[in-house]
């Protein structure tokens, strides 16, 4: 199949070409000058025809290592929790999950890290990369390569092995760090790179242990950023599209100045080998997990307590905000930093120390990147105007799970339409809220998630406790020339917020 263009010509007299360039004469007398104007297209100079790759890797390689561990292998079932990888939880279906288990008879089974089956309690073997970052022997690699090991065998670039000791891991972002001892020996290592000045596009070379296969190189370009990919409440992955397979799990993708712009950490794949997506964690996330690793053992990070949900564009509309930027704070935690603060169900956070938060997931990565017990300035969206509340962080580590148990509720009484909605109230017994009792499946109520046993709550960072309360906030809002009512809705112990057209706008 070809495809054809067609250009439409048109046919000028040779007296008329040649008037073209002092002026076109039309009947009537009229005189234009006719001079046709395009926008320049794209061209970009290369900087140069084939940059290649030998000069990057024969500076790298020595820094790059494989990492071998010696583990006391569990059935997935008597793994603690407390060893759970940020992998563990994907959905059964999931596409990475294949690189997440084990049990291939090959001796093939996990993510970049190779090992034999998790069948029984048994010695094993996984293996994986990593890398120098300091002279004196310390070296970067994911948690997942080393969680359950009790011995650890670096091989370097010329073949020598060497015992590591486990500094620390970091299961939240997949880090881990280790210490070789040699002596004097000096070993080559290599710095983390401004990750902020990453582009999509830019060449990119990946060093690592595939297969057991040692000191293999691969090179393609950055993909995306910013990629989230389920892992975990950090995801910030740059994807790449060099040949990433098992065993190059702790390995570095390095940018033409033999800088590692990201680790290696897990790859996108139906077959169970490279297809050209890859995920690597970010090198400004690595720095600071090593440094407080290398530094305490342990990443400390801070906690604000609270429930958070994105800012939809029907949200930003109903609550007056001009993007649909921020995190929605769906529930404080009972006695967290936030609650202390006067941080409330309903307010939206925009802002941290000054800087804009765009969603859920850069409120998370922002928080913790501060040490427990600093003092940061949030700002929130209340009531149509911003203000900063200053919050002293809390330690995540010494978090305690509450419980999600939700009681029951009794049996409603006295329901009755919400006009325009097709939502049928109750009171509730609690004294707080409105019950649903039901929903019109045509309704957009229904379209948008409200379900039968929600609890209108508040509706405009009002508190409601009769269907009059809802319709005044409804009209309140109309009045002030919003398309939308925020309702917020709890089911047991959970909040949301659904924001709802108002009729007529």
């Amino acid at each position: 199949m070809s495809i054809q263009f067609t250009k439409t010509k048109r046919r000028f007299s040779a007296a008329v070409l040649a008037a073209g360039m002092a002026g076109v004469a039309f009947a009537g007398g009229v005189v234009s000058n006719v001079v046709p104007s395009f926008a320049e297209p794209v061209r970009v100079q290369p900087a140069n025809e084939n940059p290649g790759f030998a000069d990057v890797v024969d500076r790298v390689s020595p820094a790059v290592v494989s990492v071998r561990v010696r583990e006391q292998i569990k059935p997935a079932a008597d793994r603690s929790d407390s060893a759970e990888s940020p992998f563990d939880n994907l959905p059964e279906n999931h596409p990475l999950r294949r690189f997440f288990e084990f049990g291939n008879p090959n001796g093939q089974g996990g993510p970049g890290s190779q090992q034999g089956p998790r069948r029984s309690p048994r010695q094993g073997m996984a293996q994986g990369s990593g890398f120098f970052v300091s002279d004196d022997g310390y070296l970067v690699t994911n948690n997942h390569v080393v969680e359950g090991g009790s011995d650890y065998t670096v091989v370097l670039d010329d073949g020598t092995e060497l015992t590591a000791k486990l500094i620390g891991a970091d299961s939240r972002t997949d880090l881990a760090l280790l210490k070789v001892d040699g002596g004097d020996r000096k070993f080559t290592y290599v710095d983390f790179a401004d990750d902020s000045k990453v582009r999509v596009g830019e060449w990119v070379v990946a060093v690592g242990n595939p297969f057991g296969l040692g000191g293999s190189v691969t090179a393609g370009i950055v993909s995306a950023r910013g990629r989230d990919i389920g892992a975990g409440p950090y995801d910030d992955f740059i994807q790449i599209d060099a040949a990433v397979n098992r065993g190059n799990s702790g390995g570095p993708a390095f940018n033409l100045e033999g800088q590692v712009i990201g680790v290696n950490t897990a790859i996108f794949s139906p077959s169970g080998g490279n297809v050209g997506i890859a995920f690597a964690i970010p090198a400004s996330t690595a720095r600071s997990v090593v440094q407080s690793l290398r530094n305490n053992g342990s990443v400390q990070r801070g906690w604000l307590g609270v429930q958070i949900a994105p800012v939809t564009k029907d949200i930003a509309e109903a609550l007056g905000l001009k993007e649909e930027k921020g995190a929605i704070v769906t529930l404080p935690d009972t006695d967290t930093p936030a609650v202390k603060a006067g941080i409330q169900t309903g307010d939206v956070i925009t802002a941290v120390n000054g800087e804009t938060v765009n969603g859920p997931r850069e409120l998370a990565r922002k928080v913790a990147e501060y040490n427990p017990g600093t003092s940061i300035d949030v700002t929130i969206w209340r009531a149509n105007k911003a203000q900063d509340i200053k919050v002293q962080l809390g330690d995540l580590a010494n978090l305690d799970e509450a419980s999600n148990a939700g009681g029951g509720r009794n049996v409603p009484v006295n329901p009755s339409s919400l006009s325009g909605y097709g939502l049928t109230l109750t009171p509730s017994d609690e004294g707080d809220g409105l019950v649903v009792t039901d929903v019109d499946p045509d309704s957009e109520a229904a379209n948008r998630g409200v379900s039968a046993g929600d609890t209108i709550v508040a509706v405009n960072g009002s508190p409601v406790k009769s269907q009059r309360e809802v319709e005044t906030a409804i009209k309140s809002a109309a009045s002030s020339g919003r398309k939308a009512a925020l309702f917020q809705l709890r089911n047991g112990d959970q909040n949301r917020f659904v924001a709802l057209p108002i009729s007529g706008s």
